[in-house]
């Protein structure tokens, strides 16, 4: 007897089934049409993360677009406000009842009148005023630059020193505060937002 007799003869029926379920399970798994399937599977896969891929760069580009609709003026403003603090500033340091000549009365309306036209064009363009005298502080929008001890609350607005603005939705510059600190002695927390 040779050497492949004696194995055969010692494998029992059943390891000689069991041999057979392996080897036709392994041929149903190597087939040509487990092979197309498992390809289409898998391009199916990268398929659907491709087109939710390319979803997700489509919704970011329109986000970027609108963002830099809304805010591409912003440095651009934040300069145009310095013109509108000076404008105002001159007309705050003209007294009321001063008597002034006809020709200094009218360069004083002209500035009036450019002052209310450029926070018109603000306006217009969603560049909207912070004026938050006799309300709460608030360091998301304001910039607190003292504490007085007063009779109102902790935390309150009691001055404000300049105005702030906002761009549609965003801060581009806090209004510069000072906030009543009552008998409790909590500081208010300042934030510096000019950044």
């Amino acid at each position: 007897m040779t050497d492949e007799n004696k194995k055969q003869d010692a494998e029992t029926p059943e390891e000689e089934l069991v041999d057979q379920l392996d080897s036709s399970k392994k041929e149903e798994e190597v087939t040509p049409l487990s092979v197309a399937e498992a390809e289409i599977n898998d391009l199916r896969d990268k398929l659907l993360r491709a087109v939710a891929e390319a979803e997700n760069v489509r919704r970011r580009a329109e986000k970027e677009k609108a963002d830099a609709a809304n805010y591409a003026v912003t440095n651009f403003a934040r300069d145009m406000l310095a013109i509108g603090d000076n404008l105002h500033r001159a007309l705050e340091s003209i007294p009321e009842n001063a008597e002034l000549p006809e020709n200094i009365k009218n360069l004083i309306e002209g500035v009036r009148m450019t002052d209310r036209e450029l926070h018109n064009i603000f306006e217009r363009h969603g560049i909207h005023k912070i004026d938050p005298k006799g309300e709460a502080f608030d360091h998301n929008h304001h910039q607190a630059m003292y504490e007085s001890e007063t009779n109102d609350p902790d935390g309150m607005v009691i001055q404000v020193l300049q105005v702030g603005y906002k761009i549609k939705n965003r801060l581009l510059r806090p209004a510069m505060v000072g906030v009543s600190k009552g008998g409790s002695g909590k500081p208010v927390e300042s934030v510096d937002t000019t950044a």
